[in-house]
């Protein structure tokens, strides 16, 4: 089985306001992804805050980032496990938050090494 991050992303944080209700239904689908044993990891921590993060370069130069020309606010991630992409997609379209809030949710492979 493969593991996909599944990057949850705002346009503003100003949008980040759901009610208690709506945290509670997505605490409902985070946990059917745990009962079915395909959550992998359960980040969920808001990445990066305004301002904190840079990145190194290989020069060593330290530039605002990691990526200054995204315009919107990753609100958070899990990483969960599927046999495929499409699977991957499939759990992150039964989240609700962003039904009630706008936004898009990012799905990538994780690479692993051996």
């Amino acid at each position: 089985m493969k593991e996909f991050a599944l990057i949850f992303r705002l346009k503003d944080m100003a949008d980040f306001k759901p009610s208690p209700e709506q945290m509670q239904e997505r605490m409902n689908w985070l946990a059917g992804i745990a009962a079915q044993n395909k959550l992998a990891d359960k980040g969920n921590t808001l990445l990066p805050a305004p301002g904190s993060a840079k990145t190194v370069q290989t020069d060593r130069t330290v530039t605002d980032g990691p990526f200054t020309e995204i315009k919107e606010f990753i609100s958070g991630y899990i990483v969960v496990k599927a046999e495929s992409i499409d699977e991957a997609v499939h759990m992150a379209k039964g989240n609700p938050i962003f039904e009630q809030v706008g936004g898009t949710i990012e799905v990538r492979e994780v690479l692993k090494r051996d």
